[in-house]
């Protein structure tokens, strides 16, 4: 599977991490930014990380901050995309389950490197029950 992976400046030392994860797991990734630990703007990596989930490019995205809302906030702003911050495994399952998120948000600050390994395993481990949650899943985009 490819998978697209981006962060801020909080989230890069996480990032690096769930790269050789990814690897290790044998996927292929596409990273989007940010390249270092200096200060930048969440924004300018989460619309081309959302772009590429919308579009193909990649089949699943990894968006990382601080906290995961700022990221999550600005990938959910695209029609396609189904961000969820999630902070333990159980979560990031039922994202995958329930809501068929294609972009797990994970927040930097709060969780360790193991358990942001942990939470990228559960999230691609999981996959659409559809069912009655894909008749809401379907309700979600604006009309």
């Amino acid at each position: 599977m490819k998978i697209g992976i981006a962060s801020d400046h909080a989230g890069f030392e996480l990032k690096e991490r769930l790269k050789s994860e990814l690897f290790a797991l044998g996927h292929q990734y596409e990273d989007f930014g940010t390249n270092s630990p200096d200060s930048m703007d969440y924004p300018d990596v989460a619309h081309p990380l959302a772009s590429a989930v919308e579009s193909g490019e990649v089949e699943l995205g990894v968006a990382i901050c601080g906290s995961g809302n700022g990221i999550s906030i600005t990938v959910n702003k695209h029609q396609g995309i189904r961000a969820a911050l999630c902070w333990n495994e159980e979560l990031a399952k039922l994202a995958r389950n329930h809501n068929n998120a294609n972009i797990l948000s994970l927040p930097a600050r709060f969780i360790s490197q193991t358990e942001g390994v942990n939470i990228l395993k559960s999230f691609l481990d999981a996959s659409f029950e559809g069912g009655r949650h894909e008749v809401r899943v379907n309700k979600i985009p604006c009309k």
